[in-house]
């Protein structure tokens, strides 16, 4: 299979891998940036952008078996690779298997949710998209404005007003309910959990996440250090669960700190102690609002 990519700089390559309904797209707030000290590969991921989609199962383990022969045919097997939301369990998944990737930093990673959680995520980023394919015909002026552009980012970001426009614009042309996204969507709440990696295993793992993270919740955390006991977390502060679009600027800073081997791990770790249920379970009420009042102007819209 042929993936669409883009590739800028010099240096030692890094690959970048986006998020489920994204593209490479996702990442040109800090594309220019990374490509200034190192070799940029960022991926369509198969079914996304501009490449094909997989025949047959759509997963993580097909995503990957997919990246994997791609690093093959470009002679990059052992590269530096990030991943955010569903690219972030796929860098896992690729740093688990081994021999693939070299040091990996995984923003805000999906699979690790149990219990109301999973019917949350599946519902809540399928009416989500639901959404973005309702209001495709008036996406431009509705990116344009602060206050529309806030409702519309409010599930994905601590401060969606901050977002630029045409960054915005490009996430929502890519966030439609096409086959392979329903696919992995379907797959990704109700299929098999991510395995994990005995310590040991992995030489220079970082899990980054948002403390406003209303997609995979900070308490999430605490199961993906048990599944990869190598790994060191990083919280982001006033960040949701795009951490190159809400701290485009701390993101580089931790991309190339862990890659170049020079990240230490934060002084003050905020407790991973899980919030209580009436807290988190109001924060997601609040996003999942925000949705249901979006569809209800998009279908009154319509009428």
């Amino acid at each position: 299979m042929s993936l669409n990519y883009v590739r800028r700089g010099t240096g030692k390559p890094l690959l970048l891998l986006h998020g489920l309904g994204s593209s490479l797209k996702a990442w040109d707030l800090i594309l220019d940036e990374l490509a200034a000290q190192r070799d940029v590969i960022a991926l369509d991921l198969p079914g996304f952008g501009q490449s094909p989609a997989l025949r047959g199962e759509v997963s993580i383990p097909t995503l990957a078996d997919a990246v994997t022969d791609f690093l093959t045919q470009h002679q990059l097997l052992g590269i530096d690779a990030v991943g955010n939301s569903m690219g972030a369990r796929l860098v896992l998944e690729l740093a688990r298997r081994g021999n693939v990737v070299g040091s990996v930093v995984s923003l805000d990673p999906g699979g690790f949710w149990q219990g109301w959680q999973v019917a949350y995520f599946y519902q809540s980023v399928r009416l989500s998209a639901q959404l973005s394919s309702l209001i495709q015909p008036i996406l431009p002026p509705l990116v344009s404005n602060p206050v529309s552009r806030t409702l519309m980012f409010a599930q994905f970001s601590a401060h969606p007003w901050t977002i630029p426009a045409r960054v915005a614009l490009n996430e929502f042309r890519e966030f439609l309910p096409t086959p392979t996204f329903t696919k992995l969507l379907d797959s990704l709440a109700h299929g098999p959990p991510q395995q994990g990696a005995p310590s040991g295993s992995i030489s220079n793992l970082v899990i980054g996440w948002g403390r406003q993270d209303r997609i995979c919740p900070p308490s999430q955390a605490k199961r993906a250090l048990a599944l990869f006991p190598d790994a060191q977390l990083h919280w982001f502060s006033n960040c949701g669960h795009v951490p190159q679009l809400d701290v485009p600027a701390e993101t580089v800073a931790l991309i190339l700190a862990v890659t170049e081997g020079r990240y230490e791990p934060q002084s003050e770790v905020p407790s991973l102690a899980k919030p209580s249920v009436s807290a988190e379970t109001i924060f997601m009420g609040l996003s999942a609002a925000v949705l249901v009042v979006g569809l209800f102007l998009a279908f009154g819209g319509k009428k």
